[in-house]
């Protein structure tokens, strides 16, 4: 019981960086909530076998929570492009829902590794100096814009991501604002963890075997220990959004993926 309830508490630590970070940045929170789920779960006892499959579950339906929360903090800030978000929509509920069919006929470790590098390419574009002409970029035509964000949408349900390390790299090239790019892919996130934790669920239906606080595959006791505070702190996410200038927003964007990228570098090749 005392195990139960550290790790409850952690769960409720992890949520309050996971929420701030979907805030200010625009990711589900993926990210962190999976690699950490990977070395919690099995310390409560869970079958190793479901590890992988329980994280990436948890993760999503968590993502439903923190990503709505930060879908409407954006809206009443104004920092969604509904004309965008159109196309966006229709484009990541499809990829999410082919997820986990393309999933089985793709090794893990090589899309992980691909994703790996994919991740540390982005930081170093995040990083770069903000020049005029960028600014001047549009956005593809709505065919083009549309899939990509399915072949996004789908890499994201494999890893249990919302899309934030994909789409706000990918909007801030095609001259969106920072702020306009971290509300739409709060929307895409929201899509995306949507979906997936629908397929997650009736995947894991009637599995006899997972433990007893599961719905799914969705682990309960994680999923509220990290919910409660992360939507409860996204929102200051957004105010810091806001707050911060589009440099420095873009520093700490480069910052974090670059590392996320170094640990899966290590994980997948130690791994």
């Amino acid at each position: 019981m005392d195990s139960f309830w550290i790790a409850i508490t952690v769960f409720m630590a992890l949520g309050s960086l996971v929420g701030f970070m979907a805030g200010l940045l625009g990711i589900g929170g993926g990210l962190i909530v999976v690699p950490a789920l990977f070395y919690l779960l099995p310390q409560m006892g869970v079958n190793a076998d479901y590890v992988p499959l329980i994280a990436i579950a948890t993760s999503l339906a968590n993502m439903v929570l923190t990503t709505f929360s930060s879908v409407a903090a954006h809206h009443r800030r104004q920092n969604l492009d509904w004309g965008v978000a159109k196309v966006l929509v229709p484009g990541i509920f499809i990829g999410a829902v082919l997820s986990g069919s393309v999933a089985s006929l793709i090794p893990a470790e090589a899309m992980k590794q691909f994703f790996a590098i994919f991740v540390i390419l982005m930081a170093i574009n995040m990083a770069r100096p903000i020049k005029a002409e960028a600014n001047q970029r549009s956005l593809p035509p709505p065919t083009i814009l549309f899939g990509m964000m399915v072949l996004i949408a789908m890499l994201c349900g494999m890893l249990g991501i919302g899309g934030g390390v994909i789409i706000v790299p990918l909007l801030c090239y095609f001259g969106q604002k920072m702020q306009r790019a971290v509300g739409l892919s709060s929307m895409a996130g929201f899509c995306v963890a949507l979906a997936g934790s629908i397929g997650y669920i009736v995947a894991g239906w009637n599995v006899t075997d997972l433990p007893s606080a599961t719905i799914g595959y969705i682990y309960i006791p994680a999923l509220v220990g990290i919910a409660i505070t992360s939507t409860l702190v996204a929102p200051l996410g957004v105010k810091a959004a806001m707050t911060w200038p589009t440099p420095v927003l873009k520093k700490v964007f480069a910052l974090f993926l670059f590392f996320v990228g170094i640990e899966l570098v290590i994980s997948s090749f130690s791994g």
